[in-house]
């Protein structure tokens, strides 16, 4: 029944309810229908008198009739129905249409009116009259028949309120119609609703209508302004990403022909999972600086984004790129600038299946606003029910929206039958914009995109329980200017539409374990423990062995300045001393030092740290300080070379170390100089042996211990060589520190000295075998004069004379014992002069070099077997600081592999160089350390007297970005001003050139080191060819990576003879066509190595020689190769017992050749070559049009530094018309300038390789796509660039993973994943 009202009287007359069969209709029939009420009413009076609750012979009441129960017993009017069914007559509208609905409470009723054009025959329906929300309790009836009366009265009230017919009305209704509507209007005037009331509602239906579609084209008029004003604006906000930089701009058509970049729907979809999941914004909690809010937030506004959404994004984000990035990946596609979508986009993914059915209703429920993805795992969640489906999905975004549906009780069969009168009335009220479904679904098109929170909300807390449909609608064309300019946080729907969990701001961890640091040295004398090492040491000296010793020591040179040494040391900071090759000072200073101290009592303060550049001279050194103080490894003398020591901390007195491995307890000190200090707190001398050889290593050092003595005034610092430049060290320290000199005399037995001409003549060597390979009579025009023929060998080793001269030597020696020293430049000469020895039978030949394990290189110490003549083929390393006591001759070779760099293939590599002459010094002394012995010298004494008289600084020879990293990598921050400080420093133009380079390639970002340059500072390789490597073993194509970096050092296999070069390359494309000329070369191997298992020496020579492959050259590759194995394990970047012949994850990808291309391309980038194809060309064929690959000639490259560039007619894709895969760039390790800019070892790559491993990605924000490392454009998506960019960081950290256990496996991590099959398939789904 109606409740009461706000005006008035306030009270109203209760109206008597009706019984359960009254019929509320009013009817016009018949007779026919007149008797069977009359059947009817007689059957009821029957069951009456049957009915034991009323006795017979009692009147039973009479119920009342419809007009009683509306008007009251004395009402004679009309009721509400019978007057609107007139004004509808009498207006010419058509009749009444009421919907009933049963709620908990009661009965709602509502009505709806329709008119027909006379002429057009259209008919307009109105939307039902109901009251506002707030009005909803008096809407509510005890009975159906009181609520189509208080409908019906409500209808009358919105097209009659104007006119007093309320008079006509029953008084409760009377009474309704003047307080409680009169009320309601006020509002809805007050509220801008006027049209509302007004008498003829069609009419004002039809100016709302136009009024609305007026505001909606201004709304999208205004839109379009702004986001044409935003791209205008672009420009000018965001200009170094739109800037047609570098010679791109001019050559290669710009955006034109720039390549197409396409994500497949599962890539992206797993790309956008691991990003949401595993991105992290702003891991340090930097708070946004607030003087730039107000400027950021114009800037992406006019950018075109929301206001809201930039806010929003500032919370999380530490700066405007990542508030950008940050906006890019959250807002929803339909709701980005169109700068930043593909041209041509359209919301949505297209979809290819053939259930038909299954995608319309996933396109349906993707269209409010769900991720496609989402909407299809919901829709099989509830069995292909897509009402069902549609609920979850917005029970995901109001989760309390289930507990209020349970709680509402719902007429299962009154329902069905209000939603089919629901559906019809929006039928006529929406015309074609509606479209029923199904019986359960029904669809409206409406002026939006998809649903937002905000009407759902509206819906739980307002509309439950009646017909909604309709005021959603009508809620939202009018809330919709609000909800669009401010739609709500992202954060709040963005799990709920995409169905992945979000990232956020993850304070970081404060680490539990902090390293401890070192104790300080304890200077005082007289120590318990100093006291115990006193009287242990004083003991020791009258056993007979240490006498015998003591003996052996005190006829060394250097006993003799035991003293001069002992004294320099205590009262100076620094402390050098020179002496000459076997004068004993490596072995005899640290010992004088040392028992300088036990004899002061102050032996517990002892730590003496010896640094060796090699590290069979710090075992060498070792074994015989030891030996020489009676005691064993590992006790009073130890030592520690990377990956084994033997010492005992607290008790070992003195450590011989290589450089490197002092230098990583640095390194992870933290790199300030207070750190530093504390890194070296309980060291009380440091001694530098072999200073004078400059190595990168060494120089570091000495800038640290320069820095440490300025803090630390006990720390003293030793500094020996044999050939020392004094005062140039002298000159270094003096500004910090005091110093002392010392000079020991050698004392070397005499040594005589032979020439090339000498060793020629002496084994009668023919000078026809010297120039092997030369026709005679161009030896005989070339060699009048003996000299300069031998002169004119330069650096050519030639075997068959080392040979020679090593049978000359045995023979000279005859019966006596001693061993023969070959100096050579590197392993792989050790290795064919030791080839050369085998057939020797009298000789014991050994290898000595630094790639060779501890135990393999203490086997040159030891004497020969009987019968035998040890003979050693070593590289420099037996130089200095170790004495192989039987040798008694020396062939010295007068060549050295140093580090250089080769500027014409930007890379760092081993040349064969003349050695100096300090060196060559050294070299010929160890022929004189036991007895009288010979030199053999290899070369001339022109060349001598032409050698540099000291080594060039490695610091002087290297490039510098491998030095920046190096030196980056010892947690040095200022990185220029550090390499300023050191004894040469660099320039600091070319310091600021490899900081740049190293930013390029990925090994710093933000002035820090990554995962990437942490690997790269481990391995000492061309920094290329080390990315590749851990490109290699990260990927899962270990093995083929370390082929190809072996190759690039060594050369290719492949020979080409003058007059069969067109033969020679058709043989190498035919291993991997158009694979480029790494991938052949890397195959060409692969096979050599099968063939060379299987077949015998002679058929694999024919072999290669069939394939104009240099059998040497394959040899040496391999060699290399272990080489690289050797030092990777050393760095421990691979495990001790690795063997690629057992099945690992490191290489389980090894012949993916298209992942191969990808990495040789991140590896070398930044050399990069964009490919500029022709215009495409077709032609007609039998199964219809096909395109026609295009002429070498017409293909045109272009990179940055250069414009255009020309492939290298040796290159196998000289002549390609077309390349592997969807290849539109090369990469290329060199290029040349002759008369044209030449290429050379080229590699082609697709789009997404240059994505991930290239340089920055930047937002071409015209809309037309992204640049990559300021000028290789791609026409793309810009989300997806966002998404690429933070993919590369969270590779960055697997990479972190790697490098802190080696042992782990990423090869089969989900990021690798997803990364390998972006650049094996360009980003597509296969």
């Amino acid at each position: 029944m109606p409740k009461k009202g706000a005006g008035g009287n306030n009270s109203k007359k209760p109206v008597p309810r009706q019984s359960q069969d009254d019929d509320s209709n009013i009817v016009f029939g018949d007779d026919t229908s007149k008797k069977r009420n009359k059947q009817n009413s007689r059957t009821a009076a029957t069951k009456q008198q049957d009915d034991p609750a009323n006795p017979p012979g009692q009147e039973v009441p009479k119920k009342p009739d419809t007009r009683q129960l509306i008007g009251g017993a004395s009402w004679t009017g009309k009721l509400p129905v019978n007057l609107l069914s007139e004004h509808c007559q009498k207006q010419k509208w058509g009749k009444p249409d009421y919907t009933m609905n049963k709620t908990a409470n009661g009965f709602l009723s509502s009505v709806s009116l329709k008119s027909t054009d006379p002429k057009t025959k259209e008919t307009v329906t109105l939307p039902p009259f109901v009251l506002p929300p707030s009005y909803k309790d008096l809407a509510t009836q005890p009975t159906a028949v009181e609520a189509r009366h208080f409908a019906a009265t409500y209808a009358l009230f919105r097209v009659c309120s104007m006119r007093n017919i309320h008079m006509m009305l029953p008084p409760t209704y009377r009474d309704i119609w003047k307080n409680d509507f009169e009320a309601s209007k006020k509002e809805d005037i007050k509220a801008g609703r006027a049209w509302m009331y007004e008498a003829d509602p069609f009419a004002a239906k039809q100016t709302q209508d136009e009024a609305q579609a007026q505001r909606m084209r201004k709304w999208a008029e205004e839109e379009k302004k702004r986001r044409n004003e935003t791209q205008q604006s672009i420009s000018i906000q965001l200009g170094s990403a739109s800037t047609e930089n570098g010679p791109n701009n001019t050559t290669a058509k710009g955006w034109a022909q720039a390549p197409k970049l396409e994500m497949g729907k599962r890539n992206r979809t797993q790309v956008e999972g691991l990003v949401q999941q595993n991105a992290v914004w702003n891991p340090h909690g930097i708070e946004f600086p607030k003087a730039q809010c107000h400027n950021v937030i114009h800037e992406l506004t006019n950018l075109g984004f929301r206001q809201s959404h930039v806010e929003e994004a500032m919370t999380y984000c530490k700066d405007r790129e990542e508030v950008l990035e940050w906006l890019l990946i959250h807002v929803p596609e339909d709701d980005l600038p169109a700068w930043s979508l593909p041209e041509g986009y359209t919301a949505g993914i297209s979809m290819a299946s053939g259930n038909l059915k299954r995608d319309a209703m996933i396109r349906r429920l993707a269209d409010a606003g769900y991720s496609t993805d989402l909407c299809a795992k919901t829709l099989d969640d509830c069995h292909g029910d897509e009402r069902h489906a549609a609920e979850a999905l917005q029970k995901s975004i109001i989760a309390t929206l289930e507990h209020d549906v349970a709680s509402l009780q719902v007429d299962e069969l009154g329902s069905a039958q209000t939603w089919t009168e629901e559906q019809a009335t929006l039928s006529a009220i929406f015309g074609q914009r509606f479209r029923s479904l199904s019986s359960s679904m029904s669809e409206i098109h409406l002026l939006l995109d998809h649903f937002t929170a905000c009407e759902l909300r509206y819906a739980r807390n307002d509309l439950l329980g009646e017909p909604m449909i309709f005021n959603i609608v009508d809620w939202l064309e009018s809330e919709i200017p609000r909800i669009v300019e401010n739609p709500g946080k992202l954060r709040d729907v963005s799990a709920a539409i995409t169905g992945l969990p979000q990232s956020g701001y993850t304070p970081p961890k404060s680490s539990a374990y902090v390293k401890p640091r070192p104790a300080s040295v304890n200077w005082k004398p007289g120590s318990p423990e100093s006291l115990h090492l006193y009287d242990r040491w004083h003991s020791r000296q009258d056993t007979p062995k240490q006498r015998e010793m003591l003996a052996i020591r005190h006829s060394l040179p250097a006993w003799k300045q035991k003293e001069a040494i002992t004294d320099s040391v205590n009262q100076n900071q620094v402390t050098i001393i020179s002496g000459e090759t076997g004068s004993g000072k490596s072995t005899q200073a640290v010992q004088f030092i040392l028992d300088d101290l036990i004899q002061q009592q102050l032996g517990s303060a002892a730590n003496l740290i010896c640094t060796q550049p090699r590290r069979i001279s710090a075992l060498g050194l070792a074994d015989r300080v030891s030996n020489e103080r009676c005691t064993i490894v590992g006790d009073e003398v130890g030592y520690a070379i990377r990956g084994e020591s033997r010492n005992r901390p607290g008790h070992t007195k003195i450590t011989f170390v290589t450089t490197g491995v002092l230098l990583r307890r640095l390194q992870t000190s933290g790199g300030r100089i207070e750190d530093v200090v504390a890194a070296l707190a309980d060291v009380s001398h440091v001694v530098i042996d072999e200073v004078h050889e400059r190595s990168l290593d060494t120089d570091f050092l000495l800038v640290l211990l320069r820095d440490v003595l300025a803090k630390r005034r006990d720390l003293k610092v030793v500094l020996m060589s044999a050939t020392l430049d004094a005062t140039v060290f002298e000159d270094y320290f003096k500004h910090t520190s005091s110093v002392g000199k010392v000079n020991i005399e050698g004392r070397t037995f005499p040594v005589e000295d032979f020439y090339l001409d000498d060793v020629v003549r002496f084994t009668s060597f023919s000078f026809r075998n010297l120039y092997q390979g030369r026709e005679m009579d161009e030896m005989q025009e070339e060699d009048p004069d003996v000299a300069k023929s031998i002169q004119g060998l330069g650096m050519k080793l030639n075997y068959n004379l080392i040979t020679d001269c090593v049978k000359y030597i045995d023979q000279q020696l005859g019966p006596q014992e001693g061993g023969i020293l070959i100096f050579l430049p590197g392993m792989i000469e050790i290795n064919r002069t030791l080839d050369a020895l085998r057939d020797l039978s009298n000789l014991f030949p050994l290898p000595l070099h630094a790639s060779l394990m501890p135990t393999e290189q203490r086997r040159v110490f030891p004497s020969a077997p009987r019968g035998k003549r040890k003979v050693i083929a070593a590289t420099n390393v037996a130089e200095t600081s170790i004495t192989i006591e039987d040798i008694v001759a020396v062939i010295d070779c007068g060549k050295v592999k140093e580090t250089s760099f080769d500027p014409q293939k930007n890379m760092v590599k081993l040349e064969e160089v003349w050695a100096s002459r300090a060196a060559c010094k050294q070299r010929r002394g160890r022929a004189g350390r036991v007895r009288a012995g010979k030199c053999y010298k290899l070369y001339t004494r022109n060349a001598e007297a032409k050698m540099a008289e000291r080594p060039e600084p490695e610091i002087r020879r290297v490039p510098l970005e491998q030095l920046c990293l190096s030196v980056k990598a010892m947690g040095v921050v200022d990185v220029p001003g550090f390499l300023q400080r050191a004894l040469t420093p660099p320039e600091t133009l070319a310091v600021g050139s490899a900081m740049e380079l190293l930013r390029r390639i990925g090994a710093i970002e933000d002035d820090e080191l990554t995962a990437l340059g942490r690997h790269l500072s481990m391995i000492p390789a061309d920094l290329r060819c080390g990315k590749l490597m851990v490109y290699g073993a990260t990927f899962g194509c270990f093995e083929a990576c370390l082929t190809v970096a072996a190759i690039l050092t060594v050369k290719s296999p492949f020979v080409s003879p003058q007059n069969k070069r067109d033969e020679s390359k058709a043989a190498r494309s035919s291993f991997a066509p158009n694979e480029g000329d790494l991938i052949c070369d890397l195959r060409a191997y692969d096979g050599w190595v099968q063939i060379k298992s299987r077949l015998k020496y002679r058929d694999m020579r024919s072999w290669c020689e069939q394939n104009f492959l240099s059998s040497q050259t394959l040899s040496d590759i391999s060699s290399n190769r272990s080489q690289y194995l050797s030092s990777l394990q050393d760095a421990g970047f691979l495990p001790p017992n690795y063997n690629p012949n057992i099945p690992t994850p490191l290489n389980s990808h090894n012949n993916n050749f298209a992942l191969i291309r990808a990495l040789i391309a991140g590896a070398f980038n930044p050399q990069v070559a964009l490919i500029a194809f022709p215009s495409r060309k077709f032609a007609p064929s039998v199964s219809g049009t096909v395109e026609l690959d295009p002429e070498a000639r017409t293909i045109k490259f272009y990179n940055q530094d250069n414009g255009r560039v020309f492939l290298h007619p040796s290159s196998t894709l000289f002549d390609a018309q077309s390349f592997a895969g969807t290849s539109v760039y090369l990469s290329y390790f060199s290029k040349m300038a002759t008369s044209k800019v030449f290429v050379r070892e080229l590699t082609p790559f697709n789009a997404y390789t240059l994505l991930l491993f290239g340089g920055p990605i930047a937002l071409d924000t015209l809309g037309r796509g992204l640049v990559v490392d300021g000028w290789v454009k791609l026409k793309g998506w810009a989300r997806i660039g966002v998404l690429v960019g933070r993919l590369r960081g969270i590779m960055d950290g697997v990479l972190a993973r790697k490098i802190e256990d080696p042992g782990v496996d990423v090869a089969g991590d989900e990021v690798v994943g997803i990364v390998r099959r972006l650049v094996e398939f360009d980003g597509m789904d296969r």
